[in-house]
């Protein structure tokens, strides 16, 4: 029975998630009830900031350390393509309890798979990239353990604020395994590669601070000020066009993979398209007429 539920919860948010996207006066009636933390099995939604703009969604299996599986996956994919055809939400936050944000994926999950076949011919991990897909600025809020697959989900952020307890690492070679969801391209591309050749070949954890200061976090915070912090910062996000807040992320992810020479030229290009947006105009002349700019992300 609890499976039949699962797919008729599925089957009702992809209905009224079209109808968000087709219907522009929907997604203030309708997508509500998907920002219900009952319609989800692994984690739990809700708007924060003063405008309501930002999404907090936060990992929900204490029993497991909020070790990620397919399921709790889907969940955080589908709070993402509600809060992605929801034109309120400027940016996305995602955390987990004070003693893990993820503690890895479900061994228990892996364990099923026999044989190389098996797992290829699944596209096991396919879709465990969702996070890194999102047009909206999405920034990680991490308490506790990020290991593994935790660690990957954090570094599939745009932005990782970290509580003072925090801890990292990349701890597959001690399962007789590697990285699959970005521990060995993203976290060298963070760290550098001895940095990330130290991790992912010892499986040794670094510090929160140590993870500031290698580059693969943005600030420490307190613990108890983890969450608010982010969403404060995701709430300012959220204050600009989306328009312009959407391409600038997108020149960033598509220029970080260039060399430099392309990446300025690419740069540019985005540079010169702003200028054919209203907000662009309306940026600019809110600064000349000193005042504050009233952005309709168009």
């Amino acid at each position: 029975m609890a499976n039949v539920g699962r797919i008729f919860s599925s089957f009702a948010r992809s209905v009224v998630l079209q109808s968000c996207r087709a219907d522009g006066n929907v997604p203030r009636i309708a997508c509500q009830r998907l920002y219900s933390s009952a319609e989800y099995e692994n984690i739990k939604v809700e708007k924060r900031g003063e405008k309501q703009n930002v999404l907090l969604i936060q990992l929900n299996r204490p029993k497991a350390l909020n070790a990620l599986c397919d399921a709790l996956i889907s969940d955080v994919s589908a709070a993402l393509d509600i809060a992605e055809a929801d034109k309120d939400i400027g940016a996305i936050v995602i955390t987990g309890s004070d003693r893990a944000f993820a503690a890895g994926a479900d061994i228990k999950d892996m364990q099923q798979f026999d044989s190389f076949a098996e797992v290829f011919n699944s596209n096991f991990l396919e879709s465990w990239d969702r996070v890194a897909r999102s047009k909206k600025p999405v920034l990680a809020a991490v308490n506790g353990f990020a290991l593994g697959g935790g660690c990957e989900l954090a570094m599939m952020c745009d932005i990782i604020y970290a509580g003072e307890k925090a801890q990292f690492g990349q701890p597959e070679i001690a399962l007789g395994t590697i990285p699959g969801a970005g521990g060995t391209q993203r976290l060298t591309r963070a760290v550098g590669k001895s940095k990330a050749m130290e991790m992912v070949l010892t499986g040794n954890r670094i510090s929160a601070a140590e993870a500031e200061k290698a580059g693969l976090v943005s600030k420490v915070v307190p613990v108890d000020q983890l969450v608010d912090e982010t969403v404060k910062t995701a709430e300012k996000i959220a204050s600009y066009s989306k328009t312009i807040v959407a391409m600038c992320k997108e020149a960033v992810n598509a220029g970080f993979n260039m060399p430099l020479n392309e990446g300025l030229s690419l740069e540019k290009r985005y540079f010169h398209a702003t200028f054919s947006t209203n907000d662009r105009k309306e940026g600019m002349t809110a600064f000349v007429e000193k005042r504050a700019a009233d952005f309709k992300d168009c």
